[in-house]
């Protein structure tokens, strides 16, 4: 007997699998290149699709590199209230205020954005990634194709698709359920999330290998239930982590002094 929605995820995960080759391809190569010349390969997201960024770094099996672009403002810690889902849903709807937040991340030219986002509509992750292109950066978006022939909420006219340089899909559907219910009008059990997650690690394991093609090995982060791994090895990690920061964000000083000057 087949399981209501674990069959269902996997069918599409491998149908997305298929129809995605050339764009990990080419997104691997971005981000190998990225990685390679020790830029970032930076993450956004709003609402649920924090979660794939979260999901992808700092997490046992990924490595150094990866720079998740995490505004609690779009994010929800709660359901009503301060912090409430009504919140978030406003505000990544809202145009002009991503470029306000990242203003203020060391997004150099030579880097890569991933921006996950399943409608592919909001305000959020649009501009973000415009903002991205026009700051010298490669943009990833990995979304559902589903969407993407909907008619543009955008001033710019723009889904997440038109706006990126390569579009991985995740294959979800548009209600992004994926399970019936006999008796029920509309189906449960959301799809789109889990989805990104498997197209994301999909993408960073051929990075990886591409990176190991080239003789470049990155710092990986290993669970210290590992005989031999304690704590103190990811702590090690941290610091590189942080060493690249720095040195990000001073290449950045230049572009974020002229950005306030600006505005001021």
């Amino acid at each position: 007997m087949s399981t209501l929605y674990i069959s269902r995820l996997v069918k599409i995960a491998e149908e997305a699998a298929a129809a995605n080759a050339e764009a990990f391809a080419k997104a691997s190569s971005a981000v190998c290149e990225t990685l390679a010349n020790r830029g970032l390969v930076h993450l956004y997201g709003s609402g649920h699709s924090v979660l794939p960024v979260q999901e992808t770094y700092p997490r046992y099996g990924s490595y150094l590199g990866f720079n998740p672009l995490t505004d609690p403002r779009v994010m929800w810690h709660n359901i009503l209230g301060a912090g409430g889902v009504r919140e978030l849903l406003w505000l990544e709807r809202t145009e002009n205020y991503a470029d306000k937040f990242l203003d203020h991340q060391p997004l150099n030219p030579g880097d890569t954005l991933i921006v996950f986002g399943h409608s592919g509509s909001n305000a959020s992750g649009i501009e973000a990634a415009l903002y991205a292109k026009k700051r010298g950066l490669t943009v990833i978006a990995i979304t559902a194709k589903s969407n993407m022939d909907k008619p543009a909420s955008h001033s710019s006219g723009k889904r997440l698709p038109h706006a990126a340089d390569i579009v991985i899909d995740t294959g979800a559907p548009i209600e992004d359920a994926i399970v019936p219910i006999k008796g029920w009008s509309r189906p449960v059990a959301g799809s789109s999330t889990v989805l990104a997650m498997i197209m994301m690690h999909e993408l960073l394991a051929e990075s990886a290998q591409k990176l190991a093609d080239r003789g470049i090995e990155l710092p990986v982060f290993a669970s210290p239930t590992i005989a031999g791994v304690t704590l103190h090895d990811t702590d090690i990690i941290y610091g590189q982590y942080r060493e690249l920061m720095l040195e990000a964000q001073q290449k950045h000083l230049p572009h974020f002094k002229k950005s306030m000057a600006k505005e001021g």
